[in-house]
């Protein structure tokens, strides 16, 4: 049997926009809310006052709410840049999952969040390498969804990439841009971010592994910045 079709609430939000320049979704955000309950963070992204929201808002029990048609510019992404496109909410969905940050993210989440995440990305043909972190794009700004999310687990189900690489020794830094990340104000930054998401109980200064991994994915999945500018 596959698996359950997905019940969404639909529950509108009033800031949004149009997309810049006709653009199309050719990416997708991941976020966590860092609010106690999933109740707050709708009420939030649905605020006026607040011009914040998402496309989604994914609660612990599995319950999807719909804010923001998918055509539609929703206000999740901010300042940052994901290879050479740098007004990501025009070329993005963003998907919002309440969490305060610290605490795994239940099964029940995970799993609505990965029927959801194959919807989306059938519907607008987004392959996986697109399916980046808010911590990715605004480097040094944003951590979520942080480290205890489950990006090995997504990757399984080809809703994301993961590296194994243990022994290729690259340039960290070229590497880095090839797979999409900007440069930032330090190497630190850079290295964080890239932790966060693939090494995120790493500490101390950047090593093999980090270049390892960094030039497995930068191989296989480098950015196309010829078709992906913004």
């Amino acid at each position: 049997m596959g698996p359950t079709p997905l019940e969404i609430e639909q529950h509108p939000s009033p800031n949004y926009g149009a997309r810049s320049d006709n653009a199309r979704p050719d990416m997708i955000v991941l976020h966590y809310t860092a609010m106690e309950t999933a109740r707050a963070a709708l009420e939030r992204l649905c605020d006026p006052e607040t011009e914040v929201s998402a496309h989604y808002l994914i609660g612990e029990t599995g319950h999807v709410w719909q804010l923001i048609p998918e055509e539609q510019r929703a206000w999740h992404a901010g300042a940052g840049q994901w290879g050479d496109v740098t007004d990501v909410n025009s070329r993005s969905i963003g998907i919002e999952l309440a969490n305060c940050g610290d605490h795994p993210f239940p099964d029940p989440q995970m799993a609505a969040l990965e029927y959801l995440l194959a919807q989306v990305m059938e519907r607008w043909a987004i392959p996986p390498e697109r399916i980046i972190g808010h911590s990715d794009m605004a480097i040094g700004r944003k951590t979520d969804p942080g480290p205890r999310f489950d990006w090995r687990r997504l990757a399984q189900q080809d809703l994301s990439v993961w590296s194994e690489a243990r022994t290729c020794a690259g340039d960290f830094a070229a590497d880095a841009r090839a797979f999409g990340y900007a440069p930032a104000d330090s190497a630190d930054a850079v290295l964080s971010a890239v932790r966060l998401r693939f090494r995120p109980w790493a500490t101390g200064p950047i090593d093999d592994l980090d270049r390892a991994i960094m030039h497995d994915l930068a191989s296989r999945y480098p950015i196309d910045r010829k078709a992906f500018t913004a």
